[in-house]
């Protein structure tokens, strides 16, 4: 059983301007106390063939955290155009939400992302070379894919001092009413050391 619940994660200022900061308002309810923080990551993937193009947008540590219900709006920049390849910047991405505790991420909340320009001329005759100042960007906040890990909220609960490593049966529990396959790697995997 998880100690910390996801409750809901609103998409604030949806539509925006491709550079516009992304702002998400999390409410999670926390069941037992939290010796450590919990860590909130916000990850934009730059290509979905290659992760070296992703970017964390920020992190940020909540704590300390009690038995209760929380809510709190997470900000974070915009991705940095130049980090991320022409061709990838028009068009569907996806932006990643994580949550850990201990090093251990737990939940994972994954959106699609289009990217296009707002304006009709430039949609018929894109230019050679991306205004990223024109192009907007739409979360599809409506369908987001969550999942969950199962981690140990108590470490020093395990004798030998290793953390678990779950079983594939087990990895992660995707709530995904539309049944979509993941767009790209990143999105359901787990590894053990």
């Amino acid at each position: 059983m998880s100690a910390v619940n996801l409750k809901n994660v609103a998409v604030l200022d949806n539509p925006a301007p491709f550079v516009s900061p992304f702002q998400f308002e999390i409410s999670y309810e926390c069941l037992s106390p939290l010796k450590d923080d919990l860590e909130w990551k916000l990850i934009y993937v730059g290509s979905a063939e290659d992760e070296t193009y992703d970017q964390v947008l920020e992190s940020v540590l909540v704590g300390p955290v009690n038995v209760g219900n929380y809510r709190f709006v997470f900000q974070a920049d915009s991705p940095d155009p130049s980090k991320i390849r022409e061709e990838d910047i028009i068009g569907v991405t996806v932006l990643l939400l994580t949550c850990s505790y201990q090093g251990q991420e737990f939940i994972r909340v994954g959106y699609y992302v289009n990217n296009d320009y707002e304006d009709e001329q430039l949609k018929e005759e894109p230019p050679q070379k991306v205004l990223v100042d024109k192009v907007q960007r739409n979360i599809l906040a409506d369908k987001p894919r969550v999942t969950k890990f199962p981690i140990n909220f108590s470490p020093e609960e395990n004798e030998n001092g290793e953390q678990p490593c779950p079983s594939p049966e087990n990895v992660a529990t995707e709530i995904n009413a539309q049944g979509d396959e993941p767009p790209c790697s990143n999105f359901s995997s787990v590894e053990c050391s």
